[in-house]
């Protein structure tokens, strides 16, 4: 992460009040101190942080997960996904959450980027890796994953962004991060 901002603008940490502890995530109430000397509260959704995998197959097509999210109401088509547990290797995380989620298992599996989800209110990373000679398994979703997959080309993927019917961030980030190898 780029670490060489203005350092007039860092914020400096005065307390915290743990608010909420989770199974996916907690959340806590934060004071800190602005540059201009007042002080103001960051509410904070703490997470594990998580992987996000782009499985290319052998003709270059990408296979996607369908998945109720029940936060939006709505199926969305994603690349597969998963959170991290505690001091798992996202690496290792990440060719886990593929197998379960596709039944495929990567020769291949290289870290694209790192990124923030929404760093105005969750310290939540995501790990975005791209993941070709992938061999045929079996799938193993978690027991409360019910998941459709479905392949489709990088050209229909970026199409269904730009048309509105893919809006998952890690997914657009992935496709991006595909298109710029």
């Amino acid at each position: 992460m780029d670490e060489t901002v203005d350092e007039t603008l860092r914020e400096v940490f005065v307390s915290s009040e743990r608010l909420y502890e989770g199974k996916m995530v907690n959340l806590r109430r934060d004071i800190v101190l602005l540059p201009n000397g007042k002080q103001a509260t960051r509410e904070i959704v703490e997470h594990p942080g998580a992987v996000a995998v782009v499985p290319v197959l052998p003709d270059g097509s990408i296979l996607m997960v369908c998945q109720f999210r029940h936060p939006v109401g709505l199926v969305l088509r994603e690349i597969p996904a998963g959170k991290l547990s505690p001091g798992e290797d996202p690496d290792e995380c990440a060719r886990r959450e593929l197998e379960e989620e596709t039944g495929y298992r990567a020769g291949r599996l290289e870290r694209k980027a790192s990124v923030f989800t929404g760093p105005g209110f969750t310290d939540e990373v995501i790990h975005i890796y791209i993941a070709d000679d992938l061999v045929k398994t079996k799938m193993n979703p978690d027991e409360d994953e019910f998941l459709a997959i479905e392949r489709w080309t990088p050209q229909q993927i970026r199409q269904m962004i730009r048309e509105g019917h893919i809006c998952d961030a890690k997914t657009i980030s992935g496709m991006y991060l595909l298109q710029d190898q």
